[in-house]
């Protein structure tokens, strides 16, 4: 009777332990007040309205003066816009605001002034002819010719397939790739390595050279990190055999 007595209140004491665990458990489970955000927001979907002035945005590319130029609309918030200009060897930015006038987008954009092209930029953009900007751009400098514009909406691209030389992108170039070119060749050969990346020259001759080109589209003025392993071999290449062409005269590659 005894045994049967303490079988009986172990199996109790077994019973409510488990049951104590049970509760345990189900008390702490976690409640609605307990999840994580993020897994409420995974759970909820909330529509995103998109800003309407994000049509705005985009880079414009054509003449201006004798160069040409790529007008970049980075940021709009509110009134305020915020872009950059890439144009004869510089990458400057400005800052302004806008207004909406029908289906008229007027913009003001100033230049720092710490450079000696700085100016401002007033241009229109119209919300039925969204690939087409103009305006006109007056410098801070007494004296220098206000410039006029009409660009295109133009997205910079890099490719390998463009260019006289495209070869010089696509693999390592081998001797006879070069040892026949004339000098100026092979400086336009390497120069276009930097144009099929949108560099921006500073030398006149050269942006003369590649802005009469309809593929080059100049987008920075510091090409460093942008060329490819096969690129930086083919230019050391290129500049030895140029050493060589510029030694030797008219009796290299001929």
């Amino acid at each position: 009777m005894r045994n049967f007595l303490s079988l009986l209140f172990s199996g109790l004491l077994f019973f409510s332990c488990n049951n104590e665990k049970t509760k345990s458990a189900v008390e702490t489970k976690e409640t609605p007040d307990e999840v994580p955000v993020e897994t409420i927001a995974k759970q909820v979907s909330v529509p995103v309205v998109a800003d309407p002035n994000e049509k705005l945005l985009g880079s414009y590319v054509g003449p201006f003066g004798r160069n040409k130029i790529t007008f970049l609309i980075t940021k709009i918030a509110g009134d305020s816009v915020v872009g950059r200009t890439i144009v004869g060897g510089n990458d400057r930015p400005f800052y302004g605001t806008f207004k909406k006038d029908g289906s008229f987008y007027f913009f003001n954009g100033k230049e720092p002034g710490d450079h000696k092209d700085d100016g401002v930029f007033d241009f229109v953009i119209d919300e039925n002819e969204l690939d087409i900007l103009y305006g006109g751009w007056k410098p801070y400098a007494k004296g220098r010719p206000e410039k006029e514009y009409n660009l295109q909406r133009k997205k910079f691209q890099y490719r390998t397939d463009v260019g006289d030389y495209p070869q010089a992108s696509q693999r390592l170039l081998k001797p006879e790739d070069v040892e026949n070119e004339m000098k100026e060749d092979l400086e336009f050969m390497r120069n276009e390595i930097f144009a099929r990346h949108g560099f921006c020259f500073n030398k006149r001759h050269l942006r003369q050279q590649f802005e009469m080109q309809e593929w080059y589209v100049p987008n920075t003025v510091d090409i460093k990190g942008f060329l490819t392993e096969i690129e930086k071999k083919n230019i050391a290449m290129i500049k030895r055999y140029e050493k060589y062409a510029d030694e030797y005269g008219d009796e290299y590659g001929r």
